[in-house]
């Protein structure tokens, strides 16, 4: 469905917030463990990005809730990826993704956000991040099959998403501020260049088609916004629109991996 800028603004937080991401009882089959695999990266770098907003009073009534959301939902992925992960490899892989998880809850609600904790925030986030997708490419190696590939670079998508902002807010917070540029460019570009795949891929159908060119459309809004890093002026406003394109791009991007995982 297409969604107009203004239209996604205006959404109250009950339905900006509802999750698209709402988990399963348990993994059905590979394709579903890739998806959720993949949406463990992008949960990492979500919880970043909520923290960074409610460090800076950006949105933070919604910040709260997405940072709370995230958390949970990482929680009953991850018992659910451990359970399913019976292969050494991915099994290994998720054991220690728990021990990085527990370390970064801590930093997550241990203290308030403050932005001299941000750097080790931002230390603790990637390595989960790490360890998530390298738990992702197990899991599709072990499918072996094109639409394993699919539903990994759409669910990568989503991480990259979350990364942007992240990065965004952490520079706009005067945190690692030419790394964390760099990151946004780095990020920006990744996203693009797996847009352009995941359109020209053979096994889209009309429904992907469509929610491909709405994704276009809102990462035009937030590219828009993200210049504002560049141009040295990221203000309340930017700040805040950039959180909220980035959960808008996150939704679609969530159903269309999940939309890959039903092929």
């Amino acid at each position: 469905m297409f969604v107009r800028r203004r239209d996604c603004f205006a959404l109250p937080l009950a339905g900006l917030f509802v999750a698209p991401f709402a988990a399963q009882a348990q993994v059905r089959d590979l394709n579903d463990a890739i998806n959720k695999a993949g949406r463990q990266r992008m949960l990492s770098q979500r919880c970043a990005k909520a923290w960074l907003a409610i460090g800076q009073n950006v949105r933070k009534e919604q910040a709260d809730k997405v940072l709370a959301d995230s958390m949970a939902l990482f929680d009953r992925q991850l018992v659910e990826l451990r359970a399913f992960a019976t292969a050494s490899a991915p099994r290994a892989t998720y054991s220690e993704l728990d021990g990085a998880w527990s370390a970064y809850k801590l930093a997550l609600v241990g203290s308030a956000p403050n932005r001299a904790g941000a750097e080790a925030l931002l230390a603790a986030s990637g390595k989960v991040l790490s360890l998530a997708h390298q738990g992702t490419e197990q899991l599709e190696q072990l499918s072996g099959k094109a639409v394993g590939r699919l539903v990994n670079l759409a669910g990568r998508q989503r991480m990259l998403s979350q990364r942007m902002a992240a990065a965004y807010l952490g520079a706009s917070w005067g945190v690692q501020g030419d790394t964390l540029t760099r990151a946004v460019t780095q990020a920006q570009t990744e996203f693009q260049a797996a847009h352009a795949q995941l359109k020209a891929a053979g096994e889209n159908t009309q429904t992907i088609r469509h929610e491909l060119e709405a994704v276009e459309q809102q990462y035009a809004f937030f590219e828009a916004a993200l210049r504002s890093l560049k141009a040295g002026q990221p203000d309340a406003r930017a700040q805040g629109e950039v959180f909220t394109t980035s959960e808008r791009i996150l939704q679609l991007m969530d159903g269309v991996t999940s939309l890959y995982a039903k092929l």
